[in-house]
């Protein structure tokens, strides 16, 4: 039997080349593999920003769009809107009243959320509980693996020990262990060197036009150190560099070089690199450009993959409920 991948991401805003390097390149790999799920988590999405929610189904869509364009297929992998699947929420249900407060409360992220985003009110039931609804999002499909970065280990921990108890509290193995599969993602910095995000408006997204990604490849922050073109630069210390790295490794070296010698300016390199990132978003813009004809096709895609996962799901919910009720 192929193993099953579950991965999800939520619908905030459009996506950047940070959402194409960490996940969705290594989603279209898995696809040859594995039966893989992916969600578009709207209701993980509502956590933080249910006071603009009204554009979140228009994310999706648009999401959607991305993904195939940067090639999940539809007819290899289940792709849906988590809310057109309502057992995620019945699960969640079962999960969270054996869910101890103080796993969640001691969840590093929702610490750091807390700290960070200041621009809403996250001091909620919800999102207090989003580890238990992502624990249900994966066990829901009884996923073998998770893509992630070693940074989200422990989130996936979390799911593991919530199946647990749930395995131990009502003496039947109704979960296994989900394993992560570990990504390697290029540290891929905004354009002011701050992390990648829409909140910092620093992201060159996957549907910006040429003009756009050369625009902001330009307005990129370089080495503080060179003032004048005929100062030697710090290349390692330049996050113009380290996109180098990633979109035109050929060059990396040459790069490196007429840095470090002065041999180039600034701007002439940052409109050398916006070349390269447009070289990579071609095709994907191309794709892009022929599935915005007809969101009517995406939209039948969202409802049969929904169809899909909840064939899928509610096997799980009636396993869940008798292990539970008896």
């Amino acid at each position: 039997m192929t193993k099953k991948v579950f991965s999800a991401m939520r619908p905030t805003g459009k996506l950047h080349l940070g959402h194409l390097l960490g996940a969705l390149k290594s989603w279209a790999q898995l696809q040859g593999d594995y039966s893989c799920i992916f969600s578009i988590a709207d209701w993980h999405a509502l956590m933080s920003e249910y006071e603009n929610s009204r554009e979140l189904r228009t994310y999706g869509v648009e999401m959607a769009v991305d993904w195939m364009a940067c090639g999940i297929d539809p007819r290899k992998s289940v792709i849906y809107l988590q809310s057109d699947v309502v057992e995620h929420l019945e699960l969640q249900m079962f999960l969270s009243c054996l869910t101890p407060l103080g796993w969640l409360e001691r969840n590093p992220t929702y610490k750091e959320q807390l700290r960070e985003i200041t621009a809403r009110d996250l001091q909620t039931y919800a999102f207090l509980g989003y580890p238990v609804l992502q624990a249900a999002d994966i066990l829901l499909y009884k996923a073998d693996g998770v893509p992630i970065g070693e940074d989200q280990l422990p989130h996936l921990e979390l799911c593991r020990e919530i199946a647990r108890r749930f395995n131990s509290i009502y003496k039947k193995e109704v979960f296994s262990d989900c394993k992560a599969i570990l990504t390697e993602t290029p540290r891929l910095l905004g354009t002011d060197n701050r992390k990648m995000s829409k909140s910092y408006g620093n992201t060159i997204n996957l549907s910006d036009t040429e003009k756009d990604v050369e625009k902001k490849a330009v307005s990129m922050i370089t080495d503080p150190r060179r003032i004048k073109m005929s100062d030697p630069g710090h290349p390692e210390e330049c996050n113009v560099y380290s996109y180098y790295k990633v979109f035109a490794p050929q060059e990396a070296a040459g790069c490196y070089e007429w840095c470090s010698r002065a041999l180039k300016g600034c701007v002439d390199c940052k409109k050398n690199l916006s070349r390269h990132i447009n070289k990579t978003l071609a095709p994907i813009r191309e794709k892009r450009a022929q599935l915005e004809k007809d969101k009517d096709a995406v939209n039948d895609i969202l409802k049969e993959g929904a169809l899909k996962a909840r064939g899928m799901a509610q096997k799980t919910i009636a396993q869940v409920k008798d292990a539970v009720f008896g």
